[in-house]
């Protein structure tokens, strides 16, 4: 997982494809970020912000009763406990900070799940930026809370709705990359996951990191699997990205009703090439998950790429075992899930039943998120 080559490719996935008015700003992302990564004095203040406002490192938290019950050992990378209850705010912190040293006064985002939307819109009150979120008609109805925390936090919350879509997130991309067009010249595109156009899905892979390589340092060895839930991807790229040169097995867990690294077809939708679903005419289908995260019918090139080569084992899970995941931790250990890591915990429980994982073995799962912003749903679905 080292970096894209020149054209900016994961093997052959990737890329950079713009319109002409957009070239131009994702090359003025590249170099800016290129220089401030390499910039002590910038990797220093965002260091700094990751330790004093999100509150890093995040906790790995040994669940006892719940590997009783699987019989593996259940570690868990508690993202869930970062300012603003997911991982999203590491990578938003990045680009806000290198947004500033671009001398951009506005963050434009899009959200699906409304985390990445409440962590651009924290960044932006932080650092005195203008913010406006574009977010599927339908997940604004799903995810009212964060709606609502996204304008109390200072930001313009922009519903999508398109006649052909279903409202989710790729009517919130398709929104947030038409306002980029108009507003290149004052505003930053900060994008939430390893998606997007070069230099994004390095990028924001570079910026989650963190979780991979804080996880290392805190096993005391290497855990046997490592898992994490995938809809674009940013926290199974950074979780990843500190055990890849290790033996540890990684698996990647979509829903069944998105599952792009398998059911997807070579396509370029968003400015980048990648594993798209789609049908006989090549028309992208909407996904389907009960989490608001992973309903994207695409996934970030580099997980296609890590797929190709062997490295990760990509595999689904359909949202009543979700549900039945989140249960079962959320009962055992206190701790409720995000909807989509309940996907990475539904998979380790149904492995470590059918014996996929060997007793006594030892399993990583990122936590990506708080289960919070979920609570009507799975009320809702759950009785």
């Amino acid at each position: 997982m080292r970096a894209p080559d020149a054209a900016g490719r994961f093997g052959r996935f990737g890329g950079r494809y713009l319109p002409e008015a957009l070239v131009p700003a994702a090359q003025a992302v590249e170099v800016a970020f290129r220089e401030a990564w390499a910039d002590a004095a910038f990797t220093a203040e965002y260091r700094r912000l990751l330790a004093t406002y999100v509150g890093r490192p995040t906790p790995l938290t040994e669940c006892v009763r719940l590997s009783e019950r699987l019989g593996v050992r259940v570690l868990l990378k508690r993202e869930d406990l970062a300012h603003t209850g997911s991982h999203k705010i590491n990578n938003v912190l990045g680009q806000a900070l290198l947004a500033r040293r671009m001398g951009k006064r506005k963050l434009i985002a899009e959200t699906g799940a409304g985390q990445h939307g409440v962590a651009t819109a924290t960044a932006a009150a932080l650092l005195g930026l203008a913010c406006t979120v574009y977010m599927g008609h339908t997940d604004v109805r799903r995810q009212a809370v964060n709606v609502f925390r996204m304008e109390l936090l200072g930001a313009e919350v922009v519903p999508v709705t398109s006649a052909n879509g279903v409202g989710t997130l790729k009517e919130a991309t398709n929104g947030a990359l038409r306002a980029w067009v108009n507003e290149t010249d004052h505003a930053h595109y900060c994008i939430g996951s390893t998606m997007g156009p070069h230099p994004y899905p390095w990028m924001v892979r570079e910026f989650q990191r963190v979780i991979g390589d804080e996880a290392r340092a805190q096993c005391a060895e290497v855990p046997d699997v490592v898992v994490a839930c995938v809809g674009g991807g940013s926290n199974a790229a950074g979780t990843f990205a500190g055990f890849v040169d290790t033996p540890a097995r990684l698996v990647g867990v979509e829903a069944a009703g998105g599952a792009a690294v398998d059911k997807g077809k070579p396509g370029v939708l968003h400015g980048f090439m990648s594993h798209f679903l789609q049908d006989d005419d090549s028309q992208v289908l909407e996904a389907h998950s009960i989490s608001a995260g992973l309903d994207y019918p695409g996934v970030g090139p580099e997980h296609v790429h890590l797929a190709e080569t062997g490295r990760v084992r990509y595999t689904s899970v359909t949202d009543e075992q979700a549900l039945r995941a989140l249960k079962l931790v959320t009962r055992t250990e206190g701790i409720l899930p995000a909807l989509e890591s309940a996907h990475a915990l539904a998979w380790v429980v149904d492995a470590a039943a059918t014996g996929e994982l060997a007793a006594g073995s030892t399993v990583l799962v990122t936590l990506s998120g708080r289960g919070d912003k979920d609570i009507q749903q799975i009320r809702e679905h759950l009785g």
